[in-house]
């Protein structure tokens, strides 16, 4: 593997994994409040959540706790990242290998 397909899957982890992170707030509560989350760990629909109660209760939906939420949303954004940067670096370096 050549350098520059090394530097794109590293920036592409980098970029990807801060988007993620970044994005998962906004996201993640706006599943929620669509329905798709289901029910908190009170009984109560995440749906009829709002503010912060609706962000725990969705980041706690997806793995049990926010700081697992945050990790598995990390961790798909590297992947993802990656992904694009070796795609990237393969269209721009020429290289189809």
């Amino acid at each position: 593997m050549n350098r520059f397909k090394v530097i794109g899957i590293g920036i592409g982890c980098v970029v990807g994994t801060a988007v993620a992170v970044f994005a998962a707030p906004v996201v993640l509560p706006a599943m929620g409040a669509a329905g798709l989350l289901g029910a908190a760990s009170t009984g109560t629909a995440i749906a009829s959540l709002s503010g912060a109660a609706l962000t725990s209760a969705s980041c706690a939906a997806l793995t049990g706790t926010i700081a697992g939420t945050t990790a598995v949303v990390g961790g798909a954004g590297a992947v993802a990242g990656g992904a694009a940067g070796y795609g990237a670096s393969r269209i721009l370096s020429k290289d189809k290998s």
